[in-house]
C-alpha cells in the first residue's frame, strides 16, 4: 500500500504470535487486490479493462459499494476515481487497519494500537496517540488520549498535495493537515474516508461537516501553521494539554 503498518499489544497472549501471523497475511492480500501501485493487481486489472467486477476477488465489489455510500455522505466529496482512475485508497487503507484489529480482537487481545500510514485504532487504553506536525514532521501538532479511539491524519507532509478535489481534479490546497477523531462504533475505515474527504472540502467547509457529524471530532491545521478545531476537540487532549487549547472554536 506504500505505506507502514505497526502494532501495538499490551495484553498478548499464546494465541498472539499466531494472530500476527495472520494479521501479515491478510495485509499482503488486501495489498495484493487493491495496490494502485502493482500492475497485477485486481484494482488494476479492473480499471484498464482486463478483469471484470464479477471475477475480482469478494471484496472488490464490497470496498467499492462502500466508497459510493461514502460519496453520498460527504456529498461528493470523496471518490473511489480521484483524477480519473479507479483507486480506492481512501476507503482500503483505513478498511486494512480495522481488518487487523478485528483479527486482535477474536485472539482475545483488548489493549492494542494498530497504526498504517497515518491511521491508528486502539482498543482499550487509554492511549496518547502523536499528531505529526505537517510543517515539521518531527515535531507534534498535538497529543490526544482516550480509549478505543479511531484517529485518521490526512496531509501533505509525506506525500505532497496528493489529495485532489474531486469536482476540479486539482490538488486541494487549504490545509496541511486535517485530523478526525471517530467515536468507538464509527471505526477506523469511514473516519479515513471522511478524512480524506473532508480534507478535499478546504478547512472552513471540513470543520462545519465535523461539527455536524455526530461522534467526530476534528483538528485541521492551516498552511500557515494556524490551528483550528471542532468544540469537542479538547476533551481528547491530555489534562496538562497546551494553554492555548480551548472549548471555544472558530
Amino acid at each position: 500500500m506504500g505505506t507502514v503498518f505497526s502494532i501495538t499489544v499490551r495484553d498478548p497472549g499464546p494465541g498472539t504470535a499466531a494472530v500476527l501471523e495472520r494479521i501479515t497475511e491478510r495485509l499482503h492480500r488486501i495489498d495484493a487486490v487493491f495496490s494502485t501501485y502493482r500492475p497485477d493487481s485486481d484494482i488494476s486489472r479492473l480499471d484498464r479493462g482486463e478483469l471484470a467486477l464479477d471475477d475480482c476477488d469478494p471484496d472488490v465489489p464490497a470496498v467499492l459499494a462502500a466508497c459510493r455510500e461514502v460519496a453520498a455522505q460527504t456529498d461528493g466529496w470523496f471518490t473511489e476515481r480521484p483524477g480519473g482512475r479507479l483507486d480506492p485508497s481512501g476507503w482500503v487503507k483505513g478498511w486494512a487497519v480495522e481488518e487487523a484489529a478485528a483479527l486482535l480482537r477474536s485472539s482475545g487481545a483488548r489493549q492494542y494500537c494498530v497504526s498504517g500510514g497515518g491511521d491508528v485504532q486502539t482498543g482499550g487504553g487509554p492511549w496518547r496517540i502523536g499528531i505529526a506536525d505537517p510543517r515539521q514532521p518531527d515535531l507534534l501538532a498535538a497529543v490526544l488520549t482516550g480509549r478505543d479511539l479511531a484517529v485518521a491524519t490526512s496531509g501533505t507532509a509525506e506525500r505532497g498535495a496528493h489529495i485532489l478535489d474531486p469536482h476540479t481534479g486539482r490538488p486541494a490546497t487549504g490545509l496541511a493537515s486535517l485530523t478526525l477523531v471517530g467515536s468507538p462504533g464509527t471505526g477506523i475505515a469511514r473516519t479515513d474516508a471522511w478524512t480524506t474527504a473532508a480534507f478535499a472540502m478546504g478547512p472552513d467547509r471540513a470543520l462545519a461537516w465535523a461539527a455536524r457529524r455526530p461522534g467526530i471530532e476534528a483538528l485541521a491545521v492551516l498552511p500557515d501553521g494556524t490551528k483550528r478545531w471542532t468544540p469537542g476537540l479538547p476533551g481528547h487532549l491530555p489534562a496538562s494539554g497546551p494553554a492555548d487549547w480551548q472549548p471555544a472554536v472558530r
